[in-house]
């Protein structure tokens, strides 16, 4: 292990910040149902607000500001990447298709010899 992960601060405002943040979820459900009679948008802004601030206070402990970490190298990693054309990817799904069509006619082939080999052991036909 290295000396970061081995001098972690004790979790325990980590853990009231995970409460908080799992508080605001269900107090955003529980008002869902409360407030039925409300308008449908007023009971959506709602949800939305309660759900950002959720996420705000669990980015503030330390596994959230992990995993927003980890969503921003994942995002700098997806723009590395060589898409293909759209010529490729046509290409590609044409490729998929007839090998899959082949392969089905060989299944379908073999299941068929199967099935007559089987009837001619036992003597039974259907």
């Amino acid at each position: 292990m290295n000396a970061s992960t081995e001098n972690q601060p004790s979790g325990s405002l980590d853990s009231l910040k995970w409460g908080l943040a799992i508080l605001l979820l269900a107090g955003a459900v529980v008002g869902n149902y409360i407030y039925a009679e409300q308008s449908v948008l007023l009971r959506a802004v709602g949800v939305v607000i309660a759900v950002i601030v959720a996420g705000l206070v669990a980015g503030q402990t330390e596994k959230g500001r992990t995993a927003i970490n980890f969503a921003k190298e994942a995002r700098t990693e997806t723009r590395k990447v060589v898409w293909p054309t759209r010529q490729e990817a046509v290409q590609t799904t044409m490729i998929v298709l007839a090998a899959t069509f082949i392969m089905s006619l060989v299944m379908w082939g073999l299941d068929s010899i199967l099935f007559e080999l089987v009837g001619f052991i036992t003597g039974l036909k259907v």
